[in-house]
């Protein structure tokens, strides 16, 4: 006489589909892992702008958010995962607050112009705390491995996107054609680092005035009328008084 099979263990037909329950606690416990995770990020970023990535440590961060070594360890696994999860943070937000609102602008100077200018504003937002970029490549410069690695590729991913709008400002005929991007992308990464200097560690209240000028001195050179014609268009009015002066150079190059 055959045993018969109770129905929790009855064995299913091949063809038959396997049941994927996800019951709502182990939901709602998959959101509080990621809520937690969020939390501990953001944590860690704020860190890492005032301490610099090496003052990060799962020690330092469980005192800050007030968990466990353990609780922290669980999400990160190590010190070095958690400095690249924070590089790519810093990545994101600067991604949302400078590139995605300034491709919104038209393609050419007021793209450019929208891209440095924002980039202006978040350095100085970064006066009391740093620019992760900036301190980063000051930490890990002689340290090869995959924390340098990771602040390498966003920056370099940030100089891409900075290229491109050069590139496009020189085909909308913004910008004189035989001028060198690289060199464009160079002045314009060398006035955001003397602006980080000046205003953050010489503590000079006109650093951010200077960049300004030098922005304007650098497109009053390499644009075209046409592009002078649109910038003077498109750009702030409380501005075009600041740039009267370099003009003059422009023109004698156009």
């Amino acid at each position: 006489m055959p045993v018969s099979v109770s129905a929790p263990f009855a064995p299913q037909p091949e063809s038959a589909p396997q049941p994927q329950l996800k019951p709502a606690r182990v939901v709602r416990s998959l959101q509080k892992g990621l809520h937690t995770r969020a939390i501990i990020l953001e944590a860690a970023l704020g860190l890492a702008s005032h301490m610099g990535l090496e003052g990060l440590s799962i020690g330092a961060l469980a005192d800050v958010t007030k968990m466990s070594k353990s609780g922290v360890f669980a999400h990160f696994g190590s010190r070095e995962e958690l400095q690249i999860a924070v590089v790519m943070e810093y990545h994101a937000k600067f991604e949302e607050e400078v590139f995605f609102a300034a491709i919104r602008e038209e393609r050419g100077l007021p793209r450019l112009r929208a891209l440095f200018e924002r980039w202006v504003g978040r350095v100085s937002v970064e006066v009391d705390s740093g620019c992760i970029y900036i301190s980063g490549a000051v930490e890990f410069d002689d340290r090869p491995g995959p924390v340098r690695d990771a602040l390498v590729a966003m920056v370099r991913d940030w100089h891409g996107a900075l290229h491109k709008a050069i590139v496009l400002a020189q085909e909308a005929g913004h910008l004189h054609a035989d001028a060198d991007v690289h060199q464009i992308l160079f002045e314009l990464h060398g006035l955001i680092l003397s602006l980080h200097h000046d205003a953050r560690f010489m503590r000079n209240p006109g650093a951010v005035g200077r960049a300004g000028l030098g922005f304007e001195r650098t497109i009053q050179f390499y644009a075209t009328p046409l592009g002078l014609q649109i910038d003077e268009q498109t750009k702030p009015k409380s501005k075009s008084a600041k740039s009267a002066k370099p003009r003059a150079a422009a023109k004698k190059r156009a």
